[in-house]
């Protein structure tokens, strides 16, 4: 990469360890998506505030209703559904126990639904009218009673918790709550950000001497939030023995004992999935099955090849209902000749076709919905980010957000049983699908759609848990079709480097490339201002607005609240009359965890703060403001990852290094259209996490889940 002349990259400054010091950068950036969860607590316990006031309906509370509106559909279709389950006959030792522990609950037969063993769903034998009604917005939960607040205060303050977090606690445990948590002190670890050393304090100050490590109720709670704490980097379950490891670091004396009484209440779920159809080897580069595979079959292929997984039902709910749609589109199809190339071709004839490639690719997948539109059929186009949408595709609506289309407040409209009128729907930034919001999609299309997941798939993943498109290719169930458009320019062939482990200096005669040199995180904060504020506008005739800055996290000394904190000063100083902002800033909002907005302040009334985004206007309620609300001139990569702007200024300062992998770098580097300045002071772990530091694994269901379904559909 190009360096101003006479200027090298300093040695690196020993790392600031810090309370958000990144350990991973998948970890981080998935805990950073969801930290208004967290710091929720924080902020209830340092306000005065009653919450006792009925919430305003607002769009993340309508969100979170149409979430749990959806899971109620599918649990009502899963109770529909019968037969017994194939799996887990291989199961030896712990595993088998739990599961028949499992089934002895449930009265020594277990249903399709309790297990979530893949079952094909017969196609429907005709589709629903095709209108476009639109139905109302979903209503927000009742507010908590006021005896129900006041009983849970009175159980708090006996066990030395902060009162304020009554409104949470009811949320979270429902109106017999203040009951719910005098049986069982430990289900406070239901309100997120609460810590299991917090719920032991609560749970001794209520119990006093029947208080001990091996009480049950800890170990079925420990077991819940390990799973759910987990969904914070992206996995939608464990392993039993990563669920019997967190347990031990947390003094519980008998792990395995402790993941049965779990599974046996019904707290948590525990399948055996097969990890392929046996008896079907690879082909050979010249199409015969190899003979070394057909040999080494022998008596090792009698044990399960994949380990035995915990899961929430929430989770299991989500990527069994999307396996199963993705199924049910890619057989209910009709297969049509299609001319054009190889995307066109492939999406004709089937109902679920995956593309792949750089930002130059996104062209492609706009060319198929153009062309299919012009064909007669009902097509569109969806992204993950506001500010990806031009304003041709505002005043058309020919392409929405994802958010905007699930919530019914863009898109075509659906019809009487609820679903999208669409023939074709394209949706771009594929990675960025999270399990349950790829499940709420694909129960609103209707049989014969056809679906078409695009995107990078060298990019972070979801902010939220799963992993939708890296599951869908690597289950190699539908068509795959890679595009051969290369990214343009120095920072096409610099991004394109970083995607396969090389970090190469590239020419940049106009300075799409630069790399600043700092030595500690001090210096960082000040060269990124000086760079948003006026070297960047200077050089390439941009605003500050039209640069956006990442860095690895959201605390340490060049974190993304050091670096909003400074920027502001400069770009939009006042006093932050409305909870810390004023008109003009910019934020980052979070009506859900995982899901970021990004806008700016209009003003504030007595409902809350208003903000201005690309899906218009938005209103954060006044008692969301301290938790949801970020300023947003400085974003980690999750937030950033299904955006672009003109320029970025990549942050990356000394204890920044343990964050960084090649996915990080690709998705921070990735972000830039015009101009990209890199920050630099980690010398040589820049290169170092490229060449050497892949994004940890997430732990999933969904491929062995599409591959079962799939392959049965093929047998019929």
């Amino acid at each position: 990469m190009t360096e101003p002349a006479g200027e090298t990259a300093p040695e690196a400054p020993e790392d600031v360890t810090h309370e958000d010091a990144p350990t991973t950068a998948e970890a981080t950036e998935t805990a950073d998506a969801s930290a208004e969860s967290s710091e929720a607590v924080e902020a209830v316990e340092s306000s005065e505030a009653s919450t006792e006031d009925a919430p305003e309906v607002s769009e993340a509370q309508a969100e979170l209703a149409a979430q749990r509106e959806l899971r109620a559909r599918i649990e009502a279709r899963k109770a529909e559904k019968s037969g017994p389950v194939a799996s887990g006959a291989k199961l030896s030792g712990t595993a088998a126990d739990l599961l028949a522990a499992v089934r002895a609950v449930e009265g020594g037969s277990a249903s399709g639904g309790a297990f979530f063993a893949p079952a094909p769903e017969p196609p429907r034998p005709t589709r629903a009218p095709e209108t476009t009604v639109r139905p109302p917005a979903p209503s927000a939960p009742a507010a908590p009673t006021a005896g129900a607040l006041a009983g849970v205060r009175e159980v708090l303050a006996r066990g030395g918790a902060p009162e304020a977090l009554a409104g949470q606690v009811v949320g979270a445990l429902g109106e017999q709550a203040a009951e719910a948590l005098t049986e069982d002190p430990w289900r406070l670890l239901a309100v997120p950000g609460v810590r299991p050393e917090q719920a032991d304090g609560f749970a001794r100050a209520l119990l006093g001497g029947a208080c001990g490590p091996d009480d049950p109720r800890r170990a079925v709670a420990l077991t819940v939030w390990l799973l759910d704490h987990a969904a914070l980097q992206g996995h939608t379950a464990l392993t039993v023995d990563e669920v019997a490891a967190g347990l031990a670091r947390h003094q519980v004396p008998d792990p395995e004992k402790a993941v049965g009484t779990a599974v046996s209440e019904g707290a948590v779920l525990v399948f055996q999935e097969e990890d392929e159809a046996p008896g079907e080897p690879e082909e050979d580069e010249e199409g015969g099955e190899g003979e070394a595979a057909a040999e080494g079959a022998g008596p090792e292929d009698d044990e399960p090849a994949e380990p035995a997984l915990l899961g929430l039902d929430r989770y299991a709910l989500a990527e069994e209902s999307l396996a199963d749609g993705l199924a049910r589109l890619v057989r209910t199809v009709t297969p049509r000749e299609w001319d054009g190339g190889e995307l066109e071709r492939a999406v004709g004839g089937h109902g679920l076709v995956l593309h792949t490639g750089g930002e130059a690719a996104r062209a492609e997948p706009l060319e198929l919905a153009a062309t299919a539109r012009e064909h007669g059929l009902r097509v569109l186009v969806a992204v993950h980010d506001a500010e990806r949408l031009s304003e041709e595709d505002r005043a058309s609506g020919t392409a929405v957000t994802l958010a905007a289309l699930l919530s019914g407040t863009a898109g075509p409209g659906r019809d009487e049983e609820g679903c999208l009128a669409l023939d074709l729907l394209v949706v771009l930034d594929a990675p960025q699908l999270d399990v349950e919001t790829g499940a709420m999609l694909v129960e609103a299309l209707p049989d014969g759609c056809r679906l078409v997941l695009s995107g990078d798939p060298e990019v972070l993943g979801s902010a939220g848990p799963g992993a939708v498109f890296a599951d869908a290719l690597a289950a190699r169930v539908c068509p795959r079709v890679a595009s051969r458009r290369p990214d343009p320019g120095p920072l096409g062939e610099l991004v394109s480097g970083i995607g396969i482990g090389e970090l190469n200096q590239v020419e940049a005669p106009g300075k799409e490339v630069v790399i600043v040199p700092v030595r500690d995180a001090g210096e960082a904060v000040h060269r990124t201002v000086q760079l948003v504020a006026d070297s960047v506008p200077r050089a390439f005739g941009l605003t500050p607005e039209q640069t956006r800055v990442i860095t690895v996290g959201h605390g340490g000394s060049a974190g993304t609240r050091a670096l909003n904190t400074a920027l502001k000063q400069r770009l939009n100083p006042g006093p932050g009359r409305f909870g810390g902002y004023d008109p003009g800033d910019r934020v980052a909002y979070a009506p859900v965890p995982g899901r970021t907005v990004t806008g700016t302040v209009l003003g504030a009334d007595a409902e809350g703060l208003r903000l201005r985004t690309g899906d218009g206007e938005v209103l954060v309620p006044k008692e969301r403001v301290e938790s949801a609300l970020r300023h947003g001139w400085a974003l980690t990569a999750h937030q950033a990852a299904g955006g672009r702007w003109p320029a970025v200024v990549v942050v990356l300062p000394g204890d920044a290094a343990p964050g960084l992998s090649r996915p990080w770098v690709y998705t921070a580097f990735g972000r830039a259209e015009r101009h990209l300045s890199v920050v630099h002071g980690v010398d040589q772990a820049l290169p170092r996490s490229v060449a050497e530091v892949l994004a940890p694994a997430r732990t999933t269901r969904l491929r062995p889940l599409l591959i079962a379904l799939l392959a049965a559909s093929d047998e019929e």
